[in-house]
């Protein structure tokens, strides 16, 4: 974890299709839909309508599980030897060590 990774959600104003609204999210969260919406070239307001226009439940919801989406399509091109900590991308070893 790193500094400040335990401060609670923190409250933005965004503009959505002309509107204001307030949303609360972990800091986490926010940094990772300004990179996000970077990639896409896109204003992190942008971003959010895209993401509200597609929603179903509430926005804040709808945010974390974009993110959540986004990192794990990002893991899974990385492929397996990304993901393993030693390298072997199986995942099958014994962890008895025999």
């Amino acid at each position: 974890m790193n500094e400040g990774d335990d401060i609670g959600p923190i409250k933005r104003s965004v503009m959505i299709s002309g509107h204001r609204t307030s949303i609360s999210l972990e800091p986490a969260f926010w940094s990772e839909l300004k990179n996000l919406a970077a990639i896409r070239h896109q204003s992190i307001n942008g971003l959010i309508t895209e993401i509200d226009h597609q929603r179903r439940g509430n926005l804040s919801s709808a945010l974390r599980l974009f993110v959540l989406d986004q990192l794990k399509a990002r893991a899974h091109q990385s492929g397996p030897e990304e993901a393993e900590p030693d390298g072997s991308g199986t995942g099958d070893e014994d962890a008895s060590g025999d």
